[in-house]
């Protein structure tokens, strides 16, 4: 592993541990050039997935715009660190099941927003504002009045 701080190939390992829900291994390394210390994660990869946006344009899958998207979605609401991992990671794995390569970009967001649904209303309906692009209060009031008659 390289060291981010001065860009030497030979790195230490000085301590690994699963994270709390056993999903990834979290390591701490050790630079023998510079005596910087620093953390990686490793997660199992099950497939190479990329993302297919609504004009056809392909990118790589990046779990942490993902996991950005889902904390901003959920900011200042009570729930925890791990909870939050626990939905990434459940996410992921439900896109890396499909058994598909390539995802589209609306499959990804709808998924997001019936985990959201589950997880926190607030969230779901932050979510929803940004995904479904809600310009007006009417917009908020049609969506809020649909979730009062689902559930």
């Amino acid at each position: 592993m390289r060291c981010p701080f001065c860009g030497h190939e030979d790195t230490q390992v000085k301590d690994s541990r699963p994270t709390e829900d056993s999903s990834a291994i979290r390591r701490r390394r050790f630079c023998s050039n510079c005596g910087q210390r620093f953390t990686t994660i490793e997660r199992v990869q099950l497939r190479e997935l990329t993302v297919v946006k609504s004009d056809n344009r392909r990118v790589p899958f990046d779990r942490d715009k993902l996991a950005r998207s889902i904390r901003i979605a959920l900011r200042k609401r009570p729930i925890q660190e791990e909870r939050i991992e626990r939905v990434v990671n459940g996410i992921v794995r439900q896109l890396e099941s499909t058994g598909e390569n390539d995802i589209p970009s609306k499959q990804i967001g709808e998924l997001v927003m019936e985990t959201l649904k589950e997880v926190d209303p607030v969230a779901y309906v932050r979510f929803a504002s940004v995904y479904r692009n809600f310009r007006e209060a009417k917009d908020f009031e049609a969506f809020l009045g649909a979730l009062g008659e689902g559930s």
